[in-house]
């Protein structure tokens, strides 16, 4: 129909706004005049009343983002001190303690077993190395059951229990018991403290049982975690060559394929390498990275792993063209600046040489032998141990004979010691910071919890030939303040957070710890991924002495810049805090009660009233905070008596159509009404966007915040794991709801403050009543509409800026994006500039299972998602489809997020494709797309200490075919891991 057809409707959207405007003050406040909801809004609730009564003691401050940082930067590097000096004093008990001990290879010590304890045999009796080993239940390990003033020892299962090495091992670091529980009580924010041994054995408090896979094993060597790679050695460039000669068939490239997937495992983040197998030719086993190295990240290391199965042997090896290549990477890698910059090696896995090849060592390694060689003899034959063995003596390295599987894990680990000799000899205590992992033993509610490690090395203070090495480690929680964790991150990249930031400008600067502030334009993704909000982010960042860490603050321009202090009675404060309506954000720390046991039983709200009492003067709380949400609760205090003077007037909710009330202000508070009885509350701790949390504000909250002030937002939840609204054939089930929610703000100093966001929950039922009656009424004389949503010619949707449905005549149709069921109309919006659309890139690597191993492949995916042109108001379009042409028309509804959609249906365009919020793999056709991704390296921090040579080392301790003497009994103490939040 011609466009003037639609004057009509336009009447209704008035009425639709001035009816829905209504509803929603009078639920929320009472106030009953269609006015600037940033001005009036509060009046007859009294809470704009309450806000004048103390608007002379309030003072409106700009947030200063640079004295923010410092600060925070600050209070972490306390925190972070404390962590380091705990390892300290574990490193000063553990080198005392094998100072005094004697070694004695008939000892028999009984020792606590992290797998035996508690394990009894088929007469009732304890099992050898086990025990009566007492286990409670606690609080701060989420409830695990643990032994708070014993420590238990885990044996990796290709080890001896009783080897002569672990049992004097276990008997002289049983002196750490003690310190491990001064620790705990001095800083009862650690969590694990451990010790690593270089003999394999790793001794854990607190002590806790452990538990065997299906297959009765347990997989876990501390040395190969990060914390003690890290602790151990210092960061170095390898090239891993792989003999795949016929010779090498069978058993034999089985063994070598093995040998070569623990070398990886020694590998950390610090670290680069590549993997070349040779025959009569040189293969890069991934060929697109020809004559480079990359990091040894997982990604990089699951991806050569997955080639290490389509190697196969034949032919001749030509073991000089192979070395020669090795040497040539790593000398052109390392004058490029790119790599470690620190320690070099070569990998030689092979099962024999036939000379000794000193023609390119001189050529290439001689005399300073800055490169080590560490060859792998693989098989039983040892014909040619002797050629393998002197290029070892002669390049600084170490020989090793590998003749079964169950061989390798011990060989390999053997270079560790090698490369640590510098470290050792220099008796360096390099403190030493993982980045964020999952300790998977802290599983909560919302998934592994993330921890970090600081470790120290621990050196033998005797005076012997062979200077040895251990390791010492502690976990913590990673902040005391308010919590702030990314659900589900793990070492997640800044570049994969701050996205928009295409140059790297922020990441670039934090990564090199520099001080200074950015700012850019975001888009960020809401709602489990289907809405965007546009915001304009002020970044602040700064380093945190003595750490590898950099902190950084985000502030978002207008309402995250300002706020208020207020001053209000401690006892006016304290009582409008406990009453019934009142919440505070439940994993914010407005208090710390998880330092002290005498306090995990303490609400948050128990905790200040204790603390600003004075009853409880040494809890560590938040004062300022404190003060500011004892303002709000006395400001809005008087919205609990308005909203139970409405719930008791059965006349201003006859049919029950509003659920719940709610208000937030930024200090966490909420207050919440519930008028009827509901089955399905999205404001609970189980609807994470609904809710404050330790991530976020909650999403309501959010969106009126980023929306003009003054403006209303409407949306329907997405229920978890639907794609839609609920629906039970063509009647909605009451449980389908809708929220409206929008910000007050008050006019201070030029800028707009916002005090809180406010908004009810309503039946769904009941909002689309209320827009079909608006949408029926005319300014016609007779009171007849010439055009109505009746009509059959036509169909009318309400959508948010987000595109999403939320009335329209099929029901079922609710809670979906409009271009899936308006493919034509939503393509032509988007051309028209009325709406865009955002992609969002995830680089991720998926989880599968082939040839009955898992591999990590990669699956590069976007997101889209669409939101509205601000200053499009209406817009009106026509569409060429099959021989006819679809009009269609759509208008903003005033102070809201609402559009009104009107379609001509008289013209089929169903043949056109829909637009869908679908996710889209990207797919790397072309090969060189593929190899770009992975030669890409992302600016890293190298570590500031380097130790890759020392002249007393003594290098003929080079290795044997025998049992190997090792020159580091290397025992690392476990290191502080930091729990980001739970």
């Amino acid at each position: 129909p011609p466009n003037m057809a639609f004057s009509n409707l336009r009447n209704g959207l008035i009425s639709l706004e001035i009816s829905l405007r209504l509803n929603y003050a009078l639920h929320v406040t009472g106030h009953t005049a269609v006015a600037p909801v940033s001005t009036t809004l509060y009046d007859s609730s009294g809470y704009f009343q309450k806000y004048k009564e103390f608007e002379k003691s309030v003072r409106v401050e700009e947030i200063d983002g640079m004295k923010v940082v410092k600060n925070l930067a600050v209070k972490m590097e306390e925190m972070f001190r404390r962590k380091a000096e705990a390892t300290r004093r574990l490193v000063e008990a553990a080198e005392e303690a094998h100072h005094q001990h004697e070694e004695n290879p008939d000892l028999q010590y009984e020792y606590f077993n992290a797998v035996l304890i508690n394990e009894v045999d088929e007469e009732g009796n304890n099992v050898e190395l086990g025990g009566e080993f007492l286990l409670e239940p606690n609080y701060h390990f989420n409830n695990l059951s643990v032994n708070l003033s014993l420590s238990v020892v885990q044996v990796p299962t290709n080890m001896y229990n009783k080897d002569p090495d672990i049992v004097n091992g276990v008997y002289w670091s049983e002196a750490l018991n003690k310190v491990f529980v001064d620790n705990y009580e001095r800083d009862p924010t650690l969590i694990w403290q451990y010790f690593g041994s270089a003999k394999g054995f790793f001794r854990q408090y607190p002590g806790v049982k452990w538990h065997p896979d299906e297959h009765g094993v347990i997989g876990f060597d501390c040395r190969n975690r990060k914390w003690y790679i890290q602790a151990a050695t210092s960061p170095k460039d390898v090239v891993i060559l792989v003999d795949v000669s016929g010779s090498m068939k069978g058993l034999r490239l089985t063994i070598a394929r093995q040998t070569v997937s623990s070398i990886l495992d020694t590998l950390g983040d610090d670290d680069f390498f590549n993997i070349i197998a040779y025959n009569q030719e040189i293969h890069y086993v991934e060929p697109c990275l020809n004559g480079t190295l990359v990091r040894a990240d997982r990604t990089n290391k699951d991806h050569f792993r997955e080639h290490l199965d389509k190697l196969f042997a034949k032919g001749i090896g030509l073991l000089g063209e192979a070395l020669t290549e090795a040497f040539m990477i790593l000398s052109d890698f390392n004058q490029t600046g790119r790599g470690s910059v620190c320690s070099q090696a070569i990998m030689l896995v092979t099962d024999g040489a036939t000379e000794m090849y000193d023609d390119v060592f001189e050529k290439y390694n001689w005399p300073e032998r800055k490169v080590r060689l560490f060859p792998y003899l693989i098989g039983r034959e040892s014909a040619f141990a002797d050629n393998l063995k002197w290029m070892a003596c002669a390049n600084k390295g170490y020989f090793s004979q590998i003749s079964t599987l169950a061989d390798v894990q011990e060989n390999v680990m053997r270079y560790l010691h090698v490369m640590s000799r510098p470290k050792v000899i220099d008796h360096e205590h390099d403190t030493v910071w993982t980045e964020a992992y999952v300790d998977s033993a802290l599983n909560d509610k919302s998934g592994p919890t993330l921890t970090t490690t600081v470790a120290m090395p621990v050196f033998s203070t005797k005076n012997e030939t062979v200077t040895k090495l251990c390791m010492l480690c502690s976990s913590m929680q990673y902040q005391e303040g308010q919590k702030r964790r990314k659900p589900n991150y793990s070492s997640v990249d800044l570049s994969e957070v701050e996205w928009e930031d295409k140059d790297g400008i922020l990441r670039n600067a934090m990564v090199n710890r520099r001080t200074g502030t950015f700012s850019m334009e975001v888009k960020k993704t809401v709602d489990r991924g289907r809405r965007v909000l546009k915001m304009h982010n002020d970044y602040y960042y700064t380093d945190i002495k003595g750490t590898p860490f950099s902190v950084g603050v985000a502030l978002s321009r207008g309402h995250g810049k300002y706020f208020f202090r207020g001053n209000v009675s401690l006892e006016a404060g304290l009582r409008d805090l406990e009453q019934p309506d009142v919440a505070l954000a439940d994993e914010w720390t407005y208090c710390n009660i998880e330092e002290e046991h005498e306090h995990r039983h303490l609400t948050q709200i128990q905790a200040i009233k204790l603390f600003m009492t004075g009853r409880r003067p040494h809890l560590k709380c938040d004062r300022e905070l404190i003060q500011e949400v004892l303002f709000d609760a006395v400001v809005t205090a008087p919205l609990e008596a308005y909203w139970t003077g409405l719930a008791l007037n059965k006349s201003e909710n006859s049919d029950k159509g509003v659920e719940i009330a709610f208000l937030g202000t930024r200090t966490g508070l909420s207050r919440t009404n519930l008028f009827v009885p509901v089955d399905q509350d999205f404001l609970t701790a189980e609807d994470k966007e609904g809710v404050f949390n330790a991530d976020h504000f909650p999403l309501w909250y959010k969106r009126a915040a980023e929306q003009v002030p003054g403006t209303f937002v409407y949306s329907i939840p997405f229920s978890t794991g639907m794609k839609s609204p609920i629906v039970a054939g063509n009647e909605f089930e009451y449980s389908v709801i809708s929220l409206v929610s929008s910000c007050t703000y008050v006019q201070a100093h030029f800028c707009l403050v916002l005090l809180s966001a406010v908004g009810i929950q309503m039946k769904l039922e009941y909002f689309q009543k209320k827009f079909w009656t608006a949408c029926r009424q005319c300014t016609a004389l007779d009171g007849k509409c010439s055009i109505s949503c009746d009509n059959e010619d036509i169909n009318c949707y309400l959508i948010d800026n987000n595109g999403f449905i939320l009335v329209t005549e099929e029901q079922s149709q609710t809670g979906l994006f409009f271009g899936e069921v308006e493919g034509a109309v939503m393509n032509k919006l988007l051309q028209m500039g009325s709406f865009k659309r955002f992609e969002t890139q995830l680089n991720n690597w998926l989880t599968q299972r082939s040839r009955g191993k898992t591999m990590m492949v990669p699956c590069d995916t976007e997101y889209p998602a669409f939101v509205s042109e601000r200053t499009i108001k209406e817009t009106t379009g026509n569409i060429e489809c099959d021989g006819c042409i679809r009009s269609f028309v759509i208008q903003q509804i005033p102070s809201s997020n609402l559009f009104m959609v009107v379609v001509d249906n008289k013209c089929d365009c169903s043949s056109a494709p829909p637009v869908t919020m679908d996710p889209i793999e990207i797919i790397y056709i072309l090969s060189s797309l593929k190899c770009e991704r992975l030669k890409y390296q992302k600016d890293r921090k190298k570590p500031e200490s380097c130790h890759p040579f020392h002249p007393e080392e003594n290098a003929m301790e080079c290795g044997s075919a025998t049992r190997f003497s090792g020159p580091l009994a290397a025992a690392l103490l476990p290191l502080i891991t930091a729990t980001i939040s739970r």
